[in-house]
């Protein structure tokens, strides 16, 4: 019987990177920012075509909204052993890192990939001495996941909740 041996690179674990967004990754954040609204799309009666133009002028709407709300942020593809599997938004300040946005496609999520990477977003607020905050959908499911990962509600707003982590003594 043959077994996989510790050399053998198919055993190796899988890598996340991240790399800075560029022109031609368009096409995969539209994809992955449509695989977010895939539910709520869902709950409408609309055919494709809408369905398509809806998405298109939301997805121009969130961009041009980050690009000028965070001018120096951080837009990065999320990858898996060099696949791109998803997007990160991040903006740092002297006072934070801010998570804007961090989503995956539908088949890489709930496998650890997100919880890896907001690890090493609080590693790197830990080691500047600063918190790292976010924005969060009240009453979703991310809110109890980054509460397991040390993030505490810091006020409310409107629809959405304000979280942040900060290092222990930080």
């Amino acid at each position: 019987m043959n077994r996989p041996d510790a050399s053998n690179a198919d055993s190796r674990p899988p890598s996340v990177a991240l790399r800075p967004e560029r022109p031609g990754d368009e096409p995969f954040l539209f994809e992955v920012y449509a695989s977010t609204r895939e539910e709520e799309l869902a709950l409408t009666n609309w055919d494709e075509p809408a369905r398509r133009a809806f998405l298109a002028m939301q997805f121009a709407a969130m961009r041009r909204g980050y690009r000028g709300m965070y001018p120096a942020g951080e837009f990065l593809i999320i990858s898996l052993d060099e696949r791109a599997i998803g997007r990160m938004v991040l903006n740092r300040t002297a006072d934070e890192i801010r998570v804007v946005d961090l989503a995956l496609l539908p088949a890489h999520r709930n496998a650890g990939i997100g919880t890896l990477l907001l690890r090493r977003v609080c590693a790197d607020a830990a080691q500047a001495g600063t918190p790292v905050r976010l924005c969060v959908l009240k009453n979703s499911g991310a809110v109890r996941w980054y509460e397991r990962l040390g993030f505490a509600k810091t006020e409310e707003a409107g629809l959405y909740d304000e979280m942040e982590w900060r290092a222990l003594g930080g």
